[in-house]
């Protein structure tokens, strides 16, 4: 049984890899790879951080060698795979600390990292610390707004603690709130971000209502989350009064 369980893990694992490999290039915007941090975040809650740390590590080694992508495809994606992971595990299976540790992980320490090695060992000249900080974390919100859905629509239907059980790995109780449906609907913005983008650059749409489009998806759904959580707050307040 034990020996069944490791080899199904080593298989979700390729295929995470295989996967990550594949979409990284295709959904893809400009300065920012979404996709890859949604992969991270995936296989944390799956497998857990060490697996996650090694699809990462995988996913960056076969993406320079294939792809040509400069050591940003390990930096921007190793230690929020782990921090990813590790959060998760920490706050006792919360989505949304998930998501916090890749944006803390790769948005942050990943950024700032990529400075010595993309300027000493890749000869990039004109960068600062802080210089990939502002692309990564956008790229982390939108990768983690997208997991974020993917993976509480999995723990509505009661399919991630399925899977996480038949893979052996920590599986917690369903904490759905208020809170988390506000985050669920500001992070779909994430997904129309990256829908919109990629619809305008394969089809050629032009013009200013194409450039502004995605960065609006940004602002209304977290505007009509926030609508949302107050309003359900205040009918609790006044169930609570009655």
């Amino acid at each position: 049984m034990k020996k069944n369980t490791k080899l199904l893990r080593l298989i979700t694992l390729a295929m995470q890899v295989a996967l990550g490999v594949v979409i990284s290039p295709i959904l893809r915007v400009e300065g920012m790879c979404p996709m890859a941090h949604f992969i991270n975040i995936v296989c944390s809650v799956l497998l857990g951080p060490w697996y996650s740390l090694a699809c990462a590590t995988l996913i960056g080694i076969l993406r320079m060698t294939l792809m040509g992508i400069p050591p940003l495809a390990l930096t921007g994606a190793v230690f929020g795979a782990f921090l990813s992971g590790v959060f998760y595990r920490l706050s006792k299976g919360r989505l949304i600390f998930a998501v916090l540790g890749e944006v803390i992980g790769t948005g942050l320490i990943g950024a700032v990292m990529s400075y010595p090695v993309m300027t000493y060992l890749w000869g990039r000249e004109g960068l600062s610390w802080l210089f990939y900080v502002p692309s990564f974390i956008c790229g982390t919100l939108i990768g983690g707004g997208i997991a974020f859905v993917f993976l509480r629509k999995l723990t509505n239907n009661g399919v991630l603690a399925k899977m996480q059980n038949a893979l052996g790995t920590q599986s917690y109780e369903d904490r759905s709130s208020v809170l988390s449906n506000a985050i669920t609907i500001a992070a779909l913005g994430a997904i129309f971000f990256v829908v919109t983008a990629l619809a305008a650059s394969i089809f050629g749409f032009s013009g200013k209502a194409w450039a502004y489009i995605p960065y609006a998806c940004l602002i209304v759904f977290p505007a009509a989350a926030a609508v949302y959580y107050i309003i359900k707050k205040l009918k609790v307040a006044k169930t609570d009064d009655k």
